[in-house]
């Protein structure tokens, strides 16, 4: 598969789906034909995806925001931009298929905010992890105070805004920013195990974890057990389900269909 946009390059490996970030000249600063081909893709993911690999090229995750298309937006322009850019994470994030990020470089802004849509996040450890819009005289619009304020805590979070603080690789995994720390220049490869370790699952399963768990955070505790009931019922009956017993009685890897 390929892509028509040049910001984001697509290619398919297996049931692997790679797309890149491809503005390397502008350390993939996000602008709205990047936007435009990652919601191209993820609202229509090719049949026999199992997981989805999100890198940049040249180094560099992200740096955030394009603000060169943002000084001469009106308030109405820049909600309505703010709205589709959460239609977008949200797409990353619910999709169903798992997504693997590599975070090399500058993850910051709205580049944190795309990676804090998926799933396993693999940072190097000079990855640099900041929110830089309060020393540019911008809040937030992209999913932060959601995704990222739900891992750091608002607490911290607001410190991260009000400093432009800026936290390593390493710092990014102890606080949950990212889940794996690999060496420089390791982040993609790894990456790519995950996601072929990941795509091995049962892909109703995947897809219960993707939509369940994250919602379930947003219930009260009577209606996030009955939604745990309502996925492991889905989840244990099934060819799936028999399968994954068999294997585990047999001592082997399971074969999902």
């Amino acid at each position: 598969m390929e892509s028509e946009n040049p910001a984001v390059l697509i290619s398919i490996e297996g049931s692997i789906a790679r797309l890149v970030l491809n503005r390397p000249e502008k350390r993939n600063a996000v602008n709205d034909a990047m936007l435009d081909g990652l919601r191209s893709f993820f609202g229509a993911i090719p049949e026999g995806v199992r997981a989805i690999v999100i890198s940049g090229a040249g180094g560099h995750f992200s740096s955030g925001l394009d603000l060169s298309e943002q000084v001469e937006r009106e308030p109405e322009q820049v909600m309505r931009h703010s709205r589709n850019w959460h239609r977008l994470t949200d797409m990353i994030q619910f999709s169903g298929v798992p997504v693997v990020v590599a975070l090399t470089g500058a993850v910051m802004g709205g580049g944190l905010e795309l990676a804090a849509a998926a799933h396993v996040r693999v940072a190097e450890r000079s990855a640099i992890f900041r929110l830089p819009e309060g020393k540019r005289g911008i809040f937030v619009g992209g999913g932060a105070t959601v995704r990222v304020g739900r891992i750091l805590g608002p607490d911290r979070m607001t410190e991260m805004m009000l400093t432009g603080r800026s936290y390593d690789g390493e710092e990014g995994v102890r606080l949950g920013l990212a889940h794996h720390l690999v060496e420089d220049g390791e982040a993609v490869a790894r990456a790519g195990e995950l996601a072929a370790e990941v795509a091995g699952n049962a892909s109703l399963v995947n897809y219960l974890i993707i939509q369940s768990i994250a919602r379930i955070g947003s219930m009260s505790h009577e209606d996030g057990l009955y939604t745990e009931s309502l996925s492991a019922a889905l989840s244990q009956t099934g060819a799936d389900a028999k399968e994954g017993l068999k294997a585990f009685l047999e001592k082997r890897k399971p074969r999902f269909e």
